[in-house]
């Protein structure tokens, strides 16, 4: 990895919205729209524009059905999902693990 490279972090998780979904996700079996609304403290329809892309990209699954006459969606993270999150914490850990070169100090100073 690059010191400070932008390009190592996968644009899918590197989402304040989706990334905190991805968060909650891989600590729980699922997670239903509402919970996942209250958590991230999202909008409707905020919420459900990320984890539509999240789910195009393979990261999540849901499963959808009506419990009296209500719609209910039901969210859970892939493998895949999971392997793209721990990836990017992964690189965060290195980023703020990095020190900076003594080239960069010397520019900034």
């Amino acid at each position: 990895m690059k010191n400070y490279d932008y390009r190592q972090f996968d644009p899918l998780v590197h989402s304040r919205i989706r990334l905190s979904v991805l968060a909650i996700l891989v600590s729980v079996d699922d997670a239903e729209f509402t919970y996942l609304r209250e958590q991230v403290k999202a909008t409707d329809g905020n919420l459900g524009a990320h984890l539509r892309r999240l789910e195009d990209g393979g990261y999540l699954e849901v499963t959808k059905h009506f419990v009296d006459r209500k719609p209910l969606s039901r969210y859970r993270i892939t493998d895949a999902g999971r392997e793209a999150f721990r990836r990017y914490v992964d690189s965060v850990e290195r980023l703020l693990r990095t020190p900076p070169s003594d080239e960069r100090r010397s520019a900034a100073g």
